[in-house]
């Protein structure tokens, strides 16, 4: 990068695994990243939901520390510690004071090594997710979300709710949570990060210390994710005076050379708030819509175009109309070379606001590793996005954008369609 903003970024190894460090002692606060892929996708479909409810569980006691005491345990050392469920993998996280980063350590491989599960914490727990995933289906916005993943991959794991569905949760057994976190807590297969006060010698001795234990061996490959399917278009009904729209269609896998071209297409398209061409086309010209917006949904290391707005019943069909427009246009002529140079210099600008707290530059870190990317990925990137130009950018919009391809979910009562 250009400029006085650059990142050095540390490879630490230690007992048989790699890092990636930013050391940054201006407070001192220490955040460790860490993940695996599989996720949700390696529950049984009969079973949805098993993973994230051991995940949520980790957190409810450990060894020989109940629920409360393992949060009293937390909240003496002020340290945050959880773990969280993807479509695709299964990560956690810890921040803690300096000080406190050995009882954080500690602690955070009890949670992994010895969950006590208890049948008390599974029920809340249970009761819980079972209320998150019934008020989900009550609202347009859940069940707009629910349809068009089913609809864009039917018979795959990415088609379902990674927390589960009402059906699951309720019959879920918890030999089914047990199951799920054994497959997935495993020594091996992980990929690290850690921002903060720590230094590369320190984290190399944390490391080992934070998966102790585990099992061998790493988690099971989820199956592979096939094409997307362009379904058209679908419509839920829901009592509402709002539908909820979510369209999208095939994107590029994020190890394309065409990546970042296509981020800033996308970027001048429908991601750059009052600046993109929808936002300026189907509210600030028409007034159909609040908001509209749409961008890249990574999964299994594909990237899927996915856009999302909401309106007035009355008001649906326009706008899915002045959508379809805008897409086709952006496929037809790409950015001008002004919305070129706006969405570059968004991008480089806005880099340094990811790297003001250690949480973010360790959940960065991770994402960059999760994607595969070289250890000089972001001190390039401007450079790479400077090089780009109207006929490149017009050529990657030309591939990227299918508008006969674009799938459209409503979840409402949207009058015309």
């Amino acid at each position: 990068m250009s400029g006085s903003f650059r990142l050095e970024i540390q490879e630490v190894s230690a007992a048989g695994r790699t890092a990636w460090l930013i050391e940054d002692n201006s407070v001192p606060v220490v955040s460790l990243a860490w993940g695996w892929k599989g996720g949700a996708a390696l529950d049984p479909a009969e079973h949805a939901g098993a993973l994230a409810l051991g995940g949520a569980l980790l957190t409810e006691g450990a060894g020989s520390l109940d629920a409360t005491a393992f949060a009293d345990a937390l909240r003496d050392e002020a340290i945050g510690l959880g773990f969280d469920t993807g479509r695709d993998g299964f990560e956690g996280s810890l921040r803690a004071l300096r000080p406190a980063l050995p009882e954080a350590v500690r602690l955070a491989n009890l949670a992994m090594r010895s969950p006590r599960l208890e049948a008390a914490a599974v029920a809340r727990i249970r009761a819980r997710a079972v209320a998150g995933a019934r008020a989900q289906l009550e609202t347009p916005r859940g069940q707009v979300g629910r349809a068009f993943w089913a609809a864009a991959f039917p018979d795959h794991p990415a088609g379902r709710p990674a927390n589960g569905t009402v059906e699951t949760l309720t019959t879920l057994p918890e030999e089914a949570i047990r199951a799920a976190l054994a497959r997935q807590v495993r020594a091996d297969g992980l990929i690290i990060a850690a921002a903060g006060a720590i230094t590369a010698e320190e984290l190399a001795k944390v490391i080992p210390e934070l998966f102790a234990g585990l099992p061998e061996g790493a988690p099971p490959e989820a199956p592979p994710l096939p094409p997307f399917t362009p379904f058209g278009q679908r419509v839920v009904e829901v009592t509402a005076p709002q539908s909820a729209i979510l369209f999208g269609q095939p994107g590029l896998p994020v190890s394309d050379p065409e990546w970042e071209a296509a981020q800033v297409v996308l970027r001048v398209l429908a991601g750059g708030g009052f600046s993109s061409r929808l936002m300026e086309a189907v509210r600030v010209q028409r007034g159909l819509a609040y908001g509209i917006g749409a961008g890249f949904d990574v999964l299994f290391g594909q990237g899927v175009v996915i856009g999302s707005s909401a309106t007035d019943n009355a008001r649906v069909a326009e706008t899915l109309a002045v959508t379809r427009a805008e897409w086709a246009r952006m496929a037809e002529s790409g950015p001008t070379k002004a919305e070129l140079d706006d969405a570059v210099a968004f991008l480089t600008g806005n880099l340094p606001l990811q790297f003001t707290d250690s949480r973010r530059i360790a959940d960065t870190l991770l994402g960059l590793l999760r994607n595969r990317r070289p250890l000089d990925w972001l001190n390039t990137r401007e450079a790479r996005l400077r090089a780009l130009t109207p006929e490149g950018a017009a050529a990657t919009a030309k591939r990227l954008l299918k508008p006969d391809e674009l799938a459209v979910a409503v979840a409402g009562k949207p009058e015309g369609l």
